[in-house]
This record gives structure tokens, C-alpha cells and sequence, in this order.
């Protein structure tokens, strides 16, 4: 049985999503066949370095574009639209064919069965974040053989919206909680004792606060140094030069960040690097300030103060795309921004009742790791009933909460 776990993106931010997933399958299922794919240089030297993280190893192959077309269309076009991502799979159906299964966080693998006709290939689907996004619960979602789900919210709207059946999902939990940093981690700039905000905007045009908003935000905490700024966006945000989005057609430009931006000595920049993706900064940070991002809800892994922006005059209240914003208090502007976030602060008990509970219904979480349910599920999915072979250290934590349940009985 061949397992292919497959990261094709320009970017690295769907590789925590499942990763973990495949390395608990290496750790738990040594007959299975578990290989990862990655198709730039970006994307295999973060898979590399998360083993490394994580002490297990992976059998891993570097997928490229193969046809002379395929590569003269990307060098013409690569600047605003995905050729390299969507050509992968026409270049490569020999290496698709040869799975039994591929496990993925994104939808153009879709494309395997809708165009290149790869019936027999089961595509199971991790998704990637917990988010409230509609694009998150379109009619494709129920297009895969399974679904790894992390809460009962997501499976919930997947099958009232995306029609996906129960039995062809799974609650696994959240595998990149697996790789949460502890202790939390501090930037050498919070070292001034300052409380510290994250403002993490969404690329889509029609959704983020950027565009509008964003240098006005930038030029808050260069004016007003009472709070640390980590400006972390969503990786794609300044990926390409023009952010074009399907959902609803829209195309803008995030710019340029200016250097006094970049020397304030409380505010950290980053555009795209690993941190930007492994939870370094929702961890590190004091104060959430965002709109649509899904990594919310990573920040709520620890109750915390939030702020949102909305540049676009959203009738969101009642609207499940803009749950998250329950969270905490929803401004339509930045010319009081100093204000609104002492409000977060000290208005935070009133929200965090809320926040515990969105927490609870985005990530069902139990005492085993997300990855080796999610191992589990996979292997279910292509009918193996064997259990896995644990590592010492689930088998320390099952051996725990058997002799817990234990000691209830006995009570």
C-alpha cells in the first residue's frame, strides 16, 4: 500500500497541516508505504526541516514540471497565476498512478479525478486551518474520497453546505497543534516588556483589511510605541506582485513595505518566513489584530485579546463565514486604533467565555495526538484494521489515561 502525501503550493504553510500526519503513519504503520511530495526547493527544505524537528525521517520525492509547454507557459505567466502548481499533475500522472492514496491540504488535487480521470486513486483531504471562510465548505470538498476534520464545526458545514456525508469524514483533532512551540516563544524585541499585537491580514482583495487599511496600521505603532507589532501576513499576501483571487474575482496589490516600517524598533516584519507559519507568532504574541485569517484560531489556542478590522462594511453578525468575529470587538476603521486595542485588554473577560467556546467547537482535542488519529484515519479509510504500533510515547499516554479511567471506576 503506497501513500503519497503530496505539499504542492508556492508557499510552506500547508505543510504543518500535514506533515505530522505522515510521520505518525512512518512511526505507526511500518508496512504501509508513506512517501511525501513536494514540488519546489521551498517546500522540501521545510518538510526537512520539521523532521529534523521531530526526529523522524521520511522517504521524500521532488515532483517538477516535465513537458517543454508546461515550462514555457509558467516562465510567461508564473507572475499571477499558478501554472507550476496546476501543471504538476498533467506532467506527473505515471508517479499519480502508482498510489494507492494521496493525502493533501488543498483542492487542485481534485484535478486527478475530474480532468485525468485517476478513479482508483482514494484522495483524502486534511484541509488546512479551522477557519470560517465559505470557500473552505464549496460543493469540492465532497469531490475526495475522506475528509480529516478537526472539529464538530467543520463537519457540520461541510455537510449542510458542501453535502459531504458523515461517513466520509473523519474528527481527528489538529495535527499542527502537534508542533506547537513550547514554551511560548519571545522575539528579541519583546524584551522591552511591552505587550505585543499581531496583525495578520488576509491576501483576498475582496476580505482583508490590507489594502485599505493596512499602512494605517503600520503607521499607528510607528507613532504610538505603547504596544510591539509583529506584521506577520499570511504568507501569500506579498508572494506575487498583483493577489488574484477565484472565489470572487478580484486583483489588487499589496506593495512595498517602507524602510521606517522595517528599522521601528517595535515592530518586527515578516512576509513569509517559516515562523510566519509554525505558530511562532500566535504563540509569541499578546494581542490578535486581523480580519478572515483562519490563524485566529491557532491564537486561541490560548485565550487572549482580539481585534478585528473590517474595510468592507461586512453585515457579518449571524454569519457563520465571520463566527471568529465573535471573538472580540469589530472596528471599521484605524483612526482610534490605540484606543480599541486598550478596549481588547480591558474588556477581554467579557470575551473570553466566547473565545473558549469557538475554540471547542473548531478543534475537538483529546490526550492522543492529532497525527496518530489522523494516521489512524487514513489507514481506515483503505480498509487496514490493524492497529497502529504506538510509539513510547503514545503508549505512555494511553498507559495514563487507562489507569485514570481506572481509578474512576474504582471511586
Amino acid at each position: 500500500m503506497k501513500i503519497g502525501f503530496l505539499f504542492n503550493h508556492d508557499q510552506v504553510h500547508q505543510v504543518a497541516h500535514a506533515l505530522p500526519t505522515a510521520l505518525a503513519m512512518v512511526e505507526g504503520y511500518p508496512d504501509a508505504e508513506v512517501v511525501v511530495v513536494t514540488t519546489n526547493a521551498r517546500l522540501t527544505d521545510e518538510v526537512r526541516r520539521l523532521c529534523a524537528r521531530l526526529g523522524v525521517t521520511v522517504p521524500l520525492v521532488e515532483l517538477g514540471l516535465r513537458r517543454a509547454s508546461t515550462r514555457a507557459l509558467s516562465s510567461a505567466l508564473e507572475w499571477a497565476l499558478p501554472v507550476t502548481k496546476i501543471g504538476i499533475y498533467r506532467d506527473n500522472l505515471d508517479f499519480f498512478r502508482s498510489l494507492d492514496a494521496l493525502v493533501v491540504a488543498e483542492k487542485t488535487s481534485l484535478l486527478l479525478k475530474t480532468r485525468y480521470g485517476l478513479d482508483d486513486l482514494k484522495i483524502i483531504h486534511t484541509r488546512h486551518g479551522a477557519g470560517d471562510r465559505a470557500i473552505g465548505f464549496n460543493k469540492h470538498s465532497a469531490t475526495f474520497d475522506h475528509v480529516l476534520v478537526s472539529g464538530s464545526k467543520i463537519r457540520q458545514r461541510l455537510h449542510r453546505e458542501a453535502g459531504v456525508p458523515f461517513n466520509r469524514m473523519s474528527l481527528i483533532g489538529y495535527p499542527k497543534f502537534d508542533l506547537m512551540p513550547e514554551p511560548a516563544p519571545r522575539l528579541p524585541f519583546q524584551a522591552n516588556g511591552k505587550a505585543t499585537v499581531l496583525y495578520n491580514p488576509h491576501p483576498s482583495p475582496h476580505l482583508s483589511s490590507w489594502y485599505a487599511q493596512g499602512r494605517a496600521v503600520l503607521e499607528h505603532f510607528l507613532h504610538d510605541d505603547r504596544y510591539n507589532l509583529i506584521f506577520a501576513p499570511h504568507v501569500m499576501l506579498f508572494h506575487r506582485k498583483f493577489v488574484l483571487t477565484i472565489d470572487k474575482f478580484r486583483i489588487d496589490r499589496a506593495g512595498v513595505i517602507e524602510q521606517r516600517f522595517l528599522d521601528a524598533p517595535n515592530i518586527h516584519v515578516d512576509l513569509g518566513s517559516a515562523a510566519s507559519t509554525d505558530m511562532t507568532y500566535t504563540a509569541a504574541a499578546d494581542i490578535y489584530l486581523g480580519d478572515v485569517s483562519s490563524q485566529v484560531y491557532e491564537f486561541l489556542h490560548t485565550p487572549r485579546p482580539c481585534l478585528f478590522l473590517d474595510a468592507h462594511a461586512t453585515p457579518w453578525d449571524g454569519d457563520a463565514n465571520y463566527a471568529h468575529w465573535q471573538a472580540g470587538e469589530v472596528v471599521t476603521g484605524t483612526a482610534d486604533l490605540g484606543a480599541a486595542l486598550d478596549r481588547a485588554v480591558a474588556q477581554h473577560d467579557r470575551y473570553r467565555p466566547v473565545q473558549r467556546a469557538l475554540f471547542q467547537r473548531s478543534f475537538e482535542l483529546t490526550a492522543e495526538r492529532s497525527a496518530v488519529r489522523a494516521a489512524r484515519a487514513v489507514m481506515s479509510v483503505l480498509g487496514d484494521t490493524v492497529p497502529a504500533v504506538l510509539p513510547e510515547r503514545e503508549l505512555e499516554t494511553v498507559t495514563g489515561l487507562q489507569s485514570g479511567l481506572q481509578g474512576l471506576r474504582v471511586a
